[in-house]
């Protein structure tokens, strides 16, 4: 049974959500509340396993109720649950330690699919907030770490990379032959010293090589 809280300032979304997760088998919600006035006493005393949180809330908000529950508890799974995708908000969002990021149009049946896997760590995230976070670290102007002496052109194919393009869309975007592109990323890997896709995009926003 995954236990649930919810923090929601609107009354009739608030119970909609209730009978919604409370009503699904697997499922059950501890409380709900209207702010996160009280937010640490809150999850010491209900012990829940998810918070679905909020932004735009009177008093506490989200983003400050995600920070007081950080300061004292880094298990629970807590999903920002919200009408907003704009940069600002994703970002404090996961930067304080959210677990993934919806928005409230989420089709319920997709709803309980990302509390369940945000239960067993995953971090789920509507496809147009994963975009967002992409660009977002790949537009950071942070200082670089190493560039593993990657040429402009490797460069050029890590970026796309981590775009998410395949090696086919590479190939089209840079008037390459696939060959070309497999070429390239070999020696990305090579100078990376890592052996996989997701190593490499790892890395470069680890050391913001792109």
């Amino acid at each position: 049974m995954i236990k649930v809280l919810i923090y929601e300032d609107n009354p009739q979304l608030r119970e909609g959500l209730t009978m919604l997760i409370s009503g699904s088998e697997g499922f059950d919600v501890l409380a709900g509340f209207k702010n996160c006035d009280n937010v640490v006493a809150e999850v010491e005393a209900f012990n829940p396993d998810v918070i679905l949180m909020d932004i735009d809330m009177p008093g506490v908000n989200g983003i400050e109720g995600l920070k007081r529950i950080r300061a004292v508890n880094t298990q629970v799974k807590i999903l920002m649950l919200t009408v907003f995708d704009d940069n600002k908000n994703v970002f404090q969002a996961i930067s304080n330690g959210a677990n993934g990021y919806i928005l409230k149009k989420t089709p319920p049946g997709k709803l309980l699919e990302y509390i369940a896997e945000a239960q067993t760590g995953g971090a789920p995230m509507t496809a147009s907030i994963a975009t967002q976070v992409l660009k977002m670290f790949s537009s950071m102007n942070n200082e670089r770490g190493e560039d593993y002496n990657l040429s402009d052109r490797e460069k050029q194919v890590l970026q796309l990379l981590v775009e998410g393009f395949s090696y086919k869309m590479i190939a089209s975007d840079m008037f390459i032959a696939i060959d070309t592109v497999r070429s390239h990323i070999k020696k990305i890997y090579e100078k990376l010293h890592v052996n996989s896709k997701s190593e490499a995009v790892a890395k470069a926003f680890k050391d913001k090589i792109v």
